[in-house]
């Protein structure tokens, strides 16, 4: 058997590449990788300590952004949306991804949308509370503005009289009894028409 002198370089290349990898790299090349989080979670599951554990699941958490779902398929949180999405494998296509980014596009217009509505809605509300206070300033001023009605003179100076006269004085008691006898007549006067329409 005759060989050639870069047959036998090549192979010396691939046994020295072959020495020079880490045995820990060899035996995970032989092992098989976790197919989505929860496989991978689950070897995670049995590591020595605690701090092991974390830094496994941590690793999961960075190579498997879906989850699986009950009934098959996955799912993707997406947190900053608070939503979540269906995708076909344990993390999301390329195409899956654009749709995910497109909504989250689509609800950061919503949300700038509902806050300038409501913006908006709390500016109307304070200028109804402006007009409203207008008006009920408006009215004040135009009840200030009705005369209040005053008694006739020849009232107003029975009282005047009436506040100086002496207690029991004849001249101060006959306009009080005049106008009790008017009152007198106008009631017995009035009952008869009553009488007549009724």
């Amino acid at each position: 058997m005759i060989v050639s002198r870069s047959s036998l370089l090549q192979i010396a290349a691939i046994a020295g590449l072959a020495a020079l990898v880490p045995d820990g790299a060899q035996a995970q090349w032989w092992r098989s990788a976790p197919a989505d989080f929860e496989e991978c979670a689950d070897a995670a599951e049995k590591a020595a300590s605690k701090e092991e554990k974390a830094s496994r699941l941590s690793e999961c958490n960075a190579k498997f952004a879906g989850r699986r779902k009950p009934g098959g398929g996955y799912t993707y949180y997406d947190f900053m949306q608070d939503r979540t999405f269906d995708i076909a494998g344990p993390n999301p296509t390329p195409e899956e991804q654009k749709h995910i980014d497109h909504q989250y596009t689509a609800y950061l217009e919503n949300q700038r949308r509902n806050t300038i509505a409501a913006a908006f809605t709390a500016k109307q509300a304070q200028q109804r509370e402006a007009q409203q206070g207008v008006q009920q300033v408006a009215l004040r001023t135009e009840v200030e503005k009705v005369p209040v009605p005053v008694a006739s003179p020849v009232k107003q100076a029975a009282r005047i009289k009436a506040s100086n006269c002496a207690k029991n004085a004849f001249s101060c008691e006959w306009p009080r009894l005049s106008q009790s006898i008017d009152d007198l007549k106008k009631v017995f006067s009035s009952q008869p028409n009553k009488a007549k329409k009724g």
